[in-house]
């Protein structure tokens, strides 16, 4: 049973996550810049890992390992990650290249950098 993968972007302005289903995008969203609740982000992965009825393994990039201190909700919200058998959610460390194009047909933009993180583990 193949893994979805799930990359979550964090910035000032928005959040942007991409699931996929091996190199297939299922969902992508842009979504408000913090979870306002700290289990937002792992019970949106569970709710996308229950769908579907396989294990989801998310990456949750940032900047540098103190980035996510300077918001309240994104601090919560790592300090509630849990591991389960079905979902796994993980800080994975790095600055993203931009993206190299502009707009894509969904209208939501160009997820490259959130793509750059499936391969990466936590530092």
């Amino acid at each position: 049973m193949q893994t979805l993968w799930m990359g979550v972007r964090p910035t000032p302005d928005l959040t942007r996550l991409l699931v996929q289903d091996g190199p297939l995008p299922i969902l992508k969203a842009r979504l408000p810049e913090a979870p306002q609740h700290p289990r937002a982000l792992e019970t949106l992965a569970e709710g996308v890992a229950l769908w579907y009825g396989r294990p989801l393994y998310g990456a949750l990039g940032v900047a540098a390992e103190d980035a996510l201190c300077v918001s309240p909700h994104w601090h919560a919200t790592v300090d509630a990650l849990t591991r389960t058998p079905l979902v796994t959610v993980e800080p994975v460390i790095g600055i993203p290249r931009a993206p190299w194009r502009v707009e894509d047909r969904s209208g939501l933009g160009d997820f490259r950098d959130v793509r750059q993180l499936r391969g990466r583990r936590h530092r």
